[in-house]
């Protein structure tokens, strides 16, 4: 064992320690659970939001549900979505469908309004063109169309009955909305336009009945700023479609745009010189078929008179005119057929209203005479017939036979006192001038039937053989000795012409005695200058000739 041996033993062993486990801490929460929760928040904000954008759910009936889905239907106002339709189902009463819609919050409350209006857009061919094309890639929707203003004191509304047509005139269109009233409603429909000038200005926006059937109500709305042309005396009248007349000024034809042939129109103006008070809203004026009936004047009340014709009535009509001097007064209301008991005979009882407003200033003035007791239109015709007055049915077109009643006077008719209290009041009557000319006809025939045409043809007959007798004596006789005469008349024609010749034996003795008689004229004329350069040779004679002078 050597030294270094020795310092090893010696020196003790270092301690090794035991080693020990120490277990490691468990995690209590594990991060792999924040995706669930982050899903579960996420998913709790989007309800969140869900439920403060959702409104309330409004419910509309249609007819039909045709292009409705659950889920996919959008509601629109002004073409932003506002809604989509969560249900649909069959109503109660199987009349109609009951649409349910989900409406934003935002701005719920200007939809769930009394005046609101929904109705389906899809394709449709109106009078102003074809809408909704752009609902067939997108599918149909629900539009709707809510007032302008919001009325705070009044209860939302949560039921509301669809539109199956699209509205003419949507809230917030500036414009008003007049009446027109009709005893029908003619060729107007809704849509149908509506001239100022000829300018299209509005459109017709609905109609109905009256209470009492009688009559019909148009509903026009006019743009602003035309709507201040329509003043209180505005008069309306038909002015759609073809009108077309035949009457005592012959035939007529009068047309529109191409949408107021289809569709109807309506037309308005004001009588010149008008200078009425802008009309209200909602004022109602009467609609009359033509312009010419709208801008008359007012007849006033009309007036009502009977007419007795002892010949037929054909062609007079129930709307004939009453006519004075050129003057329409009225029309003719009705036309019967009455028996005269007494003479036993039948007649045409006439009745019509007469308008003695057309009058102008003479009603005026008779007006005043009679008083507010009085009635001045009896006065006025019973004055009248006095000096003649009489009714006669005249010819209005010979073309179509219609006859209409002229108020005339007749001279020659005896005066006739009238029972002014009477009514309708009695007009005497004279024969029309149509029957007068078919008497006039008559008697032309019957003078022609006196006529003996069979005695005329007789002699005509005996006449036309001495004639044909004639012709033959002048054709055996005469035409051959008229032949002779004319060829001895041609060889006469023939030795003029040579004896006229150029080269004839006449003309050469012509040619020399003109000579001749030319020469005798020059020398007249050298004798007469010489008689007047020497006058005193008549009594002396000729002087003698100078002798020649020698140089």
């Amino acid at each position: 064992m050597n030294e270094n041996d020795k310092n090893t033993d010696s020196v003790p062993p270092a301690r090794v320690e035991t080693p020990r486990a120490k277990p490691r801490r468990e995690a209590r929460f594990s991060w792999i659970w924040l995706v669930p929760l982050v899903a579960v928040l996420v998913g709790a904000s989007l309800l969140f939001r869900d439920w403060l954008h959702t409104g309330p759910t409004v419910t509309i009936s249609f007819e039909s549900a045709d292009g409705l889905e659950v889920g996919q239907t959008r509601i629109r106002y002004k073409d932003v979505v506002i809604g989509t339709v969560s249900d649909i189902k069959v109503a109660p009463d199987r009349k109609t469908v009951l649409v349910s819609a989900e409406l934003d919050s935002e701005g719920s409350e200007y939809i769930t309004q009394k005046d609101s209006r929904f109705w389906v857009v899809r394709p449709r061919l109106g009078i102003s063109g074809i809408t909704g094309l752009g609902t067939i890639l997108s599918g149909a929707y629900i539009s709707v169309d809510a007032p302008q203003t919001l009325d705070d004191k009044a209860s939302p509304v949560y039921h509301f009955e669809g539109l199956e047509q699209p509205p003419e005139v949507r809230s917030g269109r500036p414009g008003t909305r007049f009446v027109l009233v009709s005893k029908d409603l003619g060729s107007l429909d809704i849509g149908a336009p509506v001239y100022f000038r000829k300018i299209q200005v509005g459109q017709v926006v609905g109609y109905s009945l009256e209470e009492s059937g009688e009559a019909v109500k148009v509903q026009v709305f006019v743009d602003a700023p035309h709507d201040k042309y329509v003043t209180r005396d505005t008069r309306f009248w038909n002015a759609g479609g073809i009108n077309l007349s035949l009457d005592a000024d012959g035939f007529k034809v009068e047309t529109g745009s191409l949408v107021s042939v289809v569709a109807g129109g309506v037309a308005f103006a004001a009588p010149e010189g008008s200078d009425a008070a802008r009309a209200a809203p909602n004022t109602q004026f009467a609609l009359a078929s033509t312009r010419e009936k709208a801008l008359a004047d007012p007849d006033g009340l009309a007036f009502p008179i009977v007419m007795s014709f002892a010949q037929s009535v054909r062609g007079l009509k129930v709307g004939a005119p009453i006519d004075f001097r050129g003057l329409e007064l009225g029309n003719v209301s009705d036309i019967d057929l009455a028996y005269d008991a007494e003479n036993k005979r039948f007649y045409a009882r006439v009745q019509a209203n007469l308008y003695p407003m057309r009058l102008g200033s003479l009603y005026d003035g008779m007006v005043e005479r009679a008083g507010k007791k009085g009635r001045p239109g009896a006065t006025m015709l019973s004055s009248l017939v006095l000096h003649g007055l009489r009714a006669q049915m005249r010819a209005a077109n010979l073309l179509t036979g219609q006859q209409y009643i002229a108020l005339d006077f007749f001279p020659d008719a005896p005066p006739l006192a009238m029972d002014t209290n009477s009514i309708p009041l009695a007009i005497p009557t004279v024969a029309g001038s149509f029957d007068r000319l078919q008497q006039q006809i008559s008697n032309i025939v019957d003078k022609v039937e006196a006529i003996p045409f069979e005695d005329i043809g007789k002699d005509l007959s005996g006449s036309l053989k001495s004639l044909d007798q004639l012709m033959r004596n002048l054709d055996g006789k005469l035409a051959p000795q008229a032949t002779s005469m004319l060829r001895t008349a041609e060889k006469s024609i023939a030795r003029i012409g040579r004896l006229l010749d150029q080269n004839s034996p006449l003309n050469d003795n012509l040619e020399s005695t003109m000579r001749e008689l030319s020469s005798a004229a020059r020398s007249l004329r050298a004798l007469a200058d010489y008689l007047q350069t020497h006058p005193s040779s008549l009594i002396r004679g000729r002087a003698a000739d100078p002798m020649p002078v020698t140089p």
